[in-house]
């Protein structure tokens, strides 16, 4: 393994006082000592700002602390961008500032990246970590999903992407992959009219697209599952949000048409998808679905975080039911 190969890792936070110095931790406790760790701060108004400039200030040669102009809030994906800007590293890494790395994630992806030239991205197993708390009754609550492939393996696309199209298979994590610094130039970057939920599936799904993706048996990340989270609120559930999968689904055929693969077994795939989805809901009900969704992500700008999570778990859970 090259031990000179720079890895940069993004970790993007919002408000993210709670977790994000353990998030750091796990960075500096990495067994591979050649990493860059950019801090993009999108937007924050609690101490995690204060917290991202006091390591970037103690650290300066292994930590960077990145803002939008004016401190503004543009959503994750602008915010992914922002720190792929600046990165120095062949290889890119994330991190969001709610999970966790295992200490040997980085050595063990970056030997695999290069060992296999042919691989976009690694990714692995991921625990949906519920234990956290330290609650007796969480203790017994975390799991890893399905990775619906076989591992150790290099899969060719479309494969993981029809995958994520059937479901019930775990799908690549931002906190759990390592990519090549190239594949931004042969795929594009973050999608960001997509600011919160689906960002990293419409990314991964141009990868998986387009690019073999190396899926391993190793497990690196501890994926945190809290009261905060999006994600969190809607495995409760265990369905996807249906608005935010449709825009996925819309945004998925009109990619396929731009890029003319309008008559592939992908595009079929995704045909069946559609029309079961569309047929499981309503149109009465989907309008509330719609409706709702755009509070959720469009409401960060105007409506604060305990009225969202109120919102969210008053009507959004039962009308997901």
């Amino acid at each position: 393994m090259n031990q000179h190969s720079l890895v940069s890792c993004i970790m993007i936070f919002l408000n993210g006082e709670k977790f994000i110095e353990e998030a750091i931790k796990s960075i500096f406790s990495q067994t591979y000592p050649n990493w860059e760790l950019l801090l993009v701060d999108d937007g924050s108004t609690d101490n995690s700002t204060i917290i991202a400039l006091e390591y970037a200030q103690k650290y300066p040669e292994k930590v960077r602390y990145l803002e939008h102009e004016n401190h503004q809030n543009r959503g994750m994906s602008a915010s992914r961008n922002y720190g792929i800007d600046y990165v120095k590293g062949e290889y890119i890494a994330f991190l969001d500032a709610d999970d966790v790395w295992l200490s040997h994630k980085l050595e063990q992806q970056v030997a695999i990246l290069e060992s296999q030239p042919e691989a976009a991205m690694v990714y692995g197993w991921v625990k949906i970590w519920h234990s956290w708390t330290g609650n007796s009754e969480d203790s017994q609550r975390d799991y890893f999903c399905e990775l619906g492939v076989s591992s150790n393996t290099l899969i060719q696309p479309p494969q993981l992407l029809i995958n994520v199209l059937n479901g019930h298979y775990q799908d690549p994590v931002p906190s759990n992959v390592i990519i090549r610094q190239n594949v931004f130039e042969k795929v594009g970057r973050f999608e960001e009219n997509f600011r919160a939920w689906g960002e990293d599936k419409v990314f991964f799904a141009k990868v998986q697209l387009n690019l073999p993706v190396f899926v391993s048996d190793q497990h690196w990340t501890k994926y945190r599952q809290h009261p905060d989270s999006c994600c969190y609120l809607v495995s409760r559930n265990k369905h996807p949000i249906p608005g935010g999968f449709k825009f996925f689904l819309d945004w998925l055929e009109q990619y396929l048409v731009d890029q003319d693969m309008n008559n592939t077994k992908i595009w079929r795939v995704l045909q069946i998808r559609k029309s079961n989805f569309f047929h499981s809901y309503p149109i009465a009900y989907g309008f509330w679905v719609k409706f709702l969704n755009f509070l959720m992500l469009m409401g960060r700008q105007i409506l604060p975080a305990n009225f969202r999570h109120w919102l969210w778990l008053n009507i959004g859970m039962k009308l997901y039911r």
